[in-house]
C-alpha cells in the first residue's frame, strides 16, 4: 500500500465526516416548531401543570445554546464532536445523549449485526446454488420461495409473523425485550440472556427472510459470469472434486463484488430498523431515533446521526484498505 493512497483515503473519509455532520447539523434546524417548547406541550397534552412556563423554556433555550446566532451554534457542535461531547438530550433531560446511545447500541448491534451476518451467508450460497448445475431441485425450491417473499417489505413479515407466531400459535412474544419484571441479578446471568435472545428471534426473522432475496439475486447474477470462465473449466478438466471446484473457484470469485455491499450494510447496522423496533417495541438505536425525530431532539438525532455516517464512512475506508487482500487482482500502484 502507497503512502500517497493511504493519504489520499484518510483525507477523504475525514471529508466525507465533516460534510455529513455540516448536513446532520443544519437538517433537524430546517423543521419547525421549538423543542423545548414541544416538550413543554408534551406534557400539558399528558394532563401535566407546567407552571412559568415563558422562563423554562428561555432557561433551557439558553442551556442548549439555541439562542445564539446558527454559526456559534455550528462552531459549538464542531468543537464537541470533536471532543465526542454529544451533549444532553432536550427531551430526556438530564440524560446524556451519549447514554442514550449506550444503552440502544448493544441492542441494535447484537440484532443487526448477527442478522446481517447471517443474512449475507445464506444469500451468498443460495444464490451460488442457484445456477450450480448439480443443486438438487428441493434446494432450488427453498431457494426460489426466498427470491418470492424479497419484494415484500420487511415490517409486513414482521406484521405476519406476530398474527402467526404470537398470537396464533403463541411460540414467541410480540413485543419487549425481556419477560415482563426480568432483570438482570449481575455477574454472568445465562439465563437473562437466553431470555433476550427468545425475545430478539421473531425480529431477526422479519429482516432475516426479507433480506436473503436481496443477497440471493445479486449472487446468482455473480455466478452466472464466472460460470463461463477458463479457469472453472480448467478446474474441472483437472478432475478437481465437485465441492472444490464449487467452493473455491466458482463462489470465491463470484462474491468478491458482495463484500463492497456487506461493508456498507454493516455500516448502516448502527442506525437499527426504525419500523421493526417500532412494531417489537425492541429498544435500540431505530426506536431511540423515532423517539428523538418525535419530540424534535437535535442532540439525539445528530448523535444517532453522527454515529450512523461515521459506521459507514469507516466500513468504505476498512474495506478499500483490505480489499488487496481478498482480491490479489486489485493493487494500490499505479501503473
Amino acid at each position: 500500500m502507497t503512502r500517497r493512497y493511504l493519504l489520499k483515503r484518510v483525507g477523504l473519509f475525514l471529508l466525507t465526516i465533516w460534510v455529513a455532520s455540516t448536513l446532520n447539523f443544519l437538517i433537524p434546524r430546517l423543521s419547525p416548531g421549538d423543542p423545548v417548547a414541544g416538550v413543554l406541550g408534551a406534557m400539558q397534552m399528558q394532563g401535566a401543570s407546567v407552571a412559568n412556563s415563558a422562563e423554562i423554556i428561555a432557561s433551557f433555550r439558553a442551556r442548549f445554546g439555541l439562542d445564539d446566532p446558527i454559526y456559534i451554534q455550528y462552531l459549538k457542535y464542531l468543537w464537541a464532536l470533536a471532543h465526542f461531547d454529544l451533549g444532553y438530550s432536550i427531551a430526556h433531560f438530564p440524560s446524556t445523549v451519549t447514554d442514550i446511545i449506550g444503552n440502544a447500541i448493544l441492542y441494535t448491534l447484537g440484532l443487526l449485526s448477527v442478522t446481517s451476518v447471517l443474512t449475507f451467508v445464506i444469500g451468498i450460497f443460495g444464490g451460488a446454488l442457484l445456477v450450480w448445475r448439480g443443486t438438487p431441485g428441493a434446494a432450488r425450491s427453498i431457494i426460489t420461495l426466498f427470491l418470492m417473499l424479497a419484494p415484500i417489505p420487511y415490517y409486513l413479515l414482521a406484521m405476519l409473523l406476530i398474527f402467526l407466531l404470537c398470537y396464533t400459535f403463541h411460540i414467541f412474544p410480540s413485543n419487549g425485550i425481556t419477560s415482563p419484571g426480568r432483570i438482570a441479578t449481575g455477574g454472568i446471568d445465562i439465563s437473562y440472556f437466553l431470555d433476550i435472545l427468545y425475545h430478539s428471534i421473531l425480529p431477526a426473522l422479519s429482516i432475516m427472510i426479507a433480506g436473503i432475496g436481496g443477497w440471493i439475486l445479486g449472487m446468482r447474477g455473480m455466478m452466472v459470469t464466472v460460470l463461463g470462465e477458463d479457469y472453472l473449466t480448467l478446474a474441472e478438466a483437472k478432475g478437481l472434486k465437485n465441492r472444490r471446484v464449487f467452493l473455491r473457484y466458482a463462489v470465491r470469485n463470484a462474491m468478491l463484488p458482495q463484500f463492497t455491499a456487506l461493508a456498507i450494510t454493516l455500516g448502516y447496522v448502527v442506525s437499527g430498523s426504525v419500523i421493526v423496533e417500532l412494531i417489537f417495541s425492541y429498544p435500540g438505536m431505530g426506536y431511540e431515533l423515532f423517539r428523538a425525530i418525535s419530540a424534535n431532539d437535535f442532540p439525539v438525532i445528530q448523535g444517532i446521526t453522527f454515529f450512523l455516517v461515521l459506521s459507514i464512512a469507516t466500513a468504505i475506508l476498512g474495506i478499500d484498505l483490505i480489499y488487496p487482500l481478498i482480491d490479489p487482482r486489485v493493487t494500490y500502484k499505479r501503473k
